[in-house]
């Protein structure tokens, strides 16, 4: 397999101090907003999830952001999943969005805390009865002996709650993920990427250039 010349160059745009928002979540906004406008850009709420376990180990996965507060972006999961085991022997956590129909990516580190109980099962209810009964029906990063036996338990649970509101398990969520720094990269020509930085000074973000 030969991959040395799968390239392309990137010629749609260009980024400039000038034209950034001094709020990084703003900026996010206004990238995050074209993104989901522009006809060939799938999934715009996908991101990478990167945690590190207690032995060191990264781990990564693709999860969907479900709602942004103005200190941060939620997420919800099975916090007995590798990622809820991961979060809750180190916090701190980088969120990836590459929305490559624009040549543009977001880079986001900070820590997570879970959200109050309130605000998971407003979104647990407003999930279709389906969704519902998958994550009541899959202990997530867990092993299991197949796919018929998860299938049986959830027909099962499909079963006990017919005509029945369906119980939000206690192990499940939403996380918010609080940012101390963003990178914004937006795609160049001869590979000149243009990379801004915002990092938290208390109150504050500093903005940095870098080089691509």
């Amino acid at each position: 397999m030969d991959l040395k010349n799968v390239r392309r160059d990137y010629a749609q745009g260009r980024l400039c101090r000038e034209s950034l928002n001094d709020d990084p979540m703003q900026q996010f906004a206004t990238w995050f907003q074209a993104a989901k406008d522009h006809p060939s850009q799938t999934d715009p709420t996908a991101f990478i999830l990167a945690t590190v376990g207690a032995d060191g180990q990264p781990h990564q996965r693709v999860v969907l952001l479900k709602d942004i507060h103005a200190d941060g972006f939620v997420f919800y999961t099975n916090y007995d999943s590798q990622k809820g085991h991961d979060i809750a022997t180190n916090s701190r956590v980088a969120m990836h969005f590459a929305w490559l129909a624009l040549e543009q990516q977001v880079r986001i580190e900070g820590f997570a805390r879970k959200v109050g109980r309130a605000e998971s099962e407003a979104y647990f209810y407003s999930r279709p009865r389906e969704s519902q009964l998958g994550a009541l029906a899959s202990a997530q990063s867990h092993p299991i002996a197949s796919r018929a036996e998860l299938e049986r338990h959830y027909h099962e649970l499909e079963e006990t709650y017919r005509d029945k509101d369906i119980p939000m398990p206690e192990h499940w969520g939403g996380y918010l993920i609080v940012p101390e720094r963003f990178e914004f990269w937006q795609g160049g020509r001869y590979r000149l990427h243009d990379r801004f930085t915002f990092t938290r000074q208390q109150q504050n973000w500093q903005i940095e250039r870098l080089q691509p």
